[in-house]
């Protein structure tokens, strides 16, 4: 008997100790938990890692991509390819996109009206949303040449008007219209900075709408992805 007193003690201040935690919000964790993460999960680290991924990713994508001889451009107009559709009272797409893209974004109902835009293909800050393009990732006469001619319109408008993948961009009127129609092969964003985040985005584009590429494309879309 004089044995166990010391044990039934010990056990009597472990479940006074366990009841004065819980009345006080406390909660006793195992150290040995499996679900507690020593980690501090707070996400550091992740965006090279992600970035790694997705280059990753998207050169396996680009490798399946059908390489192809670039179609004409017999046939094509803009009208074809329909697009800023309606969103809304008096919206459209383009409305979406500079609101998605903007900072201190200022609205008449849903139309943009005020607000600030940084072109990530050339790094300028653009003030007001009538000198801002919305361009295309893939251009509407690029598509067309790698595929969207064989589309009907109704396809050619959801591809015009893509929220869902990296297509449309808030950038300035002058990065814009220097791209123009072009390809990586003949044209890439002059700040070097985004050109893995610009071939990615390309390629994923191309790759869910089964567009073709060219030779020279895909070997500029390749050393692209060696900047990731």
């Amino acid at each position: 008997m004089p044995r166990k007193a010391p044990r039934a003690l010990l056990l009597l201040l472990t479940a006074s100790l366990t009841a004065s935690l819980a009345l006080t919000g406390c909660e006793v964790v195992d150290a040995g938990d499996p679900g507690q993460d020593s980690s501090s999960g707070n996400g550091s680290g992740s965006g090279s890692g992600s970035g790694a991924k997705n280059a990753k990713e998207a050169q396996t994508q680009l490798d399946a991509l059908t390489v192809a001889t670039a179609g004409t451009m017999k046939g094509y107009s803009r009208e074809k390819f329909p697009h800023w559709r309606d969103t809304g009272s008096n919206c459209d797409v383009r409305d979406t996109v500079l609101e998605r893209d903007g900072k201190n974004v200022k609205l008449s109902g849903c139309n943009v009206v005020a607000g600030t835009w940084n072109s990530i293909y050339d790094d300028q800050v653009i003030d007001s949303p009538t000198k801002v393009d919305i361009d295309h990732m893939v251009p509407l006469a690029a598509a067309w040449r790698s595929g969207a001619a064989k589309w009907d319109n109704d396809k050619r408008g959801e591809f015009a008007n893509d929220l869902d993948r990296p297509q449309l961009f808030a950038v300035s009127a002058s990065s814009n219209r220097s791209k123009g129609d072009q390809d990586p092969s003949t044209w890439k964003p002059p700040a070097e900075s985004v050109w893995c985040e610009y071939a990615v985005d390309w390629i994923t584009v191309k790759s869910y709408w089964e567009l073709s590429v060219t030779d020279k494309e895909k070997s500029a879309l390749d050393d692209m992805l060696r900047t990731c």
